[in-house]
């Protein structure tokens, strides 16, 4: 029934990347994600490193044959079939793997659930009500079906789709005017909450009962969605509105890192006494709004949270879309709070770029390595710096997942600044209100180490620490 295979040492390497020719299928016992590496099989001609060893039992599945191995004495034999065993099995394995590479891909972890995929704690709490809605392109469920379209197939009866910065769709530039409008597959109308009209206005609230906040945040103070929730919270507490938050994971959760933002630098892109990264979910930061009652004359909202499943907050989540056009993949959005400090200078930072906020450079910093010239293109349509050749550095390939604000490329591109015409902070200061004080401007001018820096910053950061700390839903 076995026959010796010329190899029977398969070694484990390290966990496995995608196979394009080979798959492999599993039964019991649980499988463990491997490679095996030269497994020297007879006949498999097409064979790859492939994916799966169960204690017992292996399927190997290559675009010729499907081979089955069984633990025999010890060792793994091939097991001879039928010709007609041999394409049953072929069919069977091509279905479970696919299936099991598609299972792979939409299981989510230990159970993971956002807020927007517990319909059945929200609807409840929905029907019977006329509602408004806040969101984009990020609201999503797991399915990848829209929330809005969820709940008007489930009649949730919808008056105002309230759209934020970047607008519903998500297509708008960063400070780029959103205009009203309907949307054209529900017919519900569109309310822009950026330029002039931030708040909602009693107007657009009359007749709603409850507002639904659901929008992928990136956790960073001058990220302007957790200003739109602020200003949504005091317009439903000044119109007897509910606000419901239906949370997502942070990228940027498990730490707080940065100045804190001083009141005499309040704005859209910074409306509190927080550090630039401030270690909350956006459910969690509305909490903290109300609860430390930061809204207008020290109001609070009637506040309904609905907190994700088995979400830990030092672990990293798939986002369901691009939160924002400049911020198109995980590593942009790694780098945006060490990065965005450079919008307050001479230094772009790749908007207009195929890699925005994953590399930076100027005209004036010419010993440095990279080379790029924005150009106008989605998202950016007249991108700072348009048409002219930049100096820098390429982090598009940066290896770190960072838990904290990198300040060497900011020093680094200040040293190497050369332009006697231009100062390298912008005249308007827009750095010292990115980051919520003169100070860091200051002490980068007077040549302080970044460690003389972030010492700087560890008394504010311990007194907010407190203040997070009562907000706190999920663990680490």
């Amino acid at each position: 029934m076995y026959e010796e295979l010329d190899r029977v040492d398969f070694t484990v390497i390290c966990p496995l990347k995608s196979a394009s020719l080979s798959l492999i299928a599993f039964f019991e016992p649980n499988p463990v994600d491997t490679v095996i590496n030269d497994t020297m099989i007879p006949k498999a001609t097409e064979s790859l490193p492939m994916k799966m060893i169960t204690l017992e039992r292996l399927f190997l599945l290559s675009l010729e044959n499907a081979i089955f191995l069984e633990k025999y004495k010890g060792k793994f034999k091939l097991m001879n079939l039928d010709f007609k065993i041999k394409n049953l099995l072929l069919i069977c394995l091509i279905f479970l793997g696919v299936f099991n590479q598609y299972y792979s891909q939409n299981q989510t972890k230990d159970g993971f659930k956002t807020g927007a995929d517990q319909p059945e704690v929200y609807l409840p709490l929905l029907k019977g009500k006329t509602i408004g809605i806040v969101t984009n392109q990020t609201g999503l469920m797991k399915d990848r079906t829209h929330l809005v379209d969820f709940l008007v197939k489930n009649g949730i009866k919808i008056k105002a789709i309230f759209a934020p910065e970047h607008g519903f769709r998500g297509n708008a530039d960063a400070g780029e005017t959103v205009k009203n409008g309907v949307d054209s597959k529900t017919g519900v109308p569109i309310v822009s909450l950026y330029g002039s009209n931030k708040k909602p206005k009693p107007e657009q609230l009359k007749g709603i009962d409850i507002v639904v906040f659901d929008i992928q945040d990136v956790g960073v103070r001058f990220y302007t969605y957790i200003s739109t929730l602020s200003y949504l919270m005091e317009a439903g507490a000044e119109n007897n509105v509910e606000i419901m938050v239906l949370d997502r994971p942070n990228p940027h959760d498990g730490y707080i890192d940065g100045p804190v933002l001083k009141k005499k630098w309040a704005s859209f892109v910074g409306m509190h006494e927080v550090p630039v990264v401030y270690g909350l979910t956006i459910g969690e930061y509305g909490k903290m709004v109300n609860g430390e009652k930061w809204l207008k004359n020290g109001m609070q909202a009637t506040y309904i949270l609905v907190p994700m499943k088995n979400y830990h907050k030092k672990l990293r989540y798939a986002i369901s879309d691009k939160p924002s056009p400049n911020l198109p993949n995980d590593k942009a959005i790694n780098l945006y709070p060490s990065l965005c400090f450079f919008e307050g200078t001479q230094v772009s930072v790749g908007r207009g770029t195929d890699t925005p906020f994953q590399v930076y450079g100027s005209p004036w910093t010419k010993s440095l390595p990279y080379q790029f010239t924005p150009k106008p293109n989605f998202g950016a349509k007249d991108p700072f710096l348009n048409g002219q050749l930049c100096y820098g550095e390429n982090l598009s390939e940066y290896p770190n997942d960072l838990r904290e604000l990198n300040l060497e490329w900011v020093i680094k591109a200040y040293k190497n600044y050369k332009n006697p015409q231009q100062d390298f902070f912008l005249k308007n200061l827009w750095f010292d209100t990115l980051s919520g004080t003169d100070e860091l401007r200051k002490q980068i001018i007077a040549g302080k180490s970044i460690q003389e820096i972030k010492a700087s910053w560890k008394s504010d950061l311990e007194k907010f620490e407190k203040i997070r700390s009562k907000y706190v839903v999920y663990e680490n």
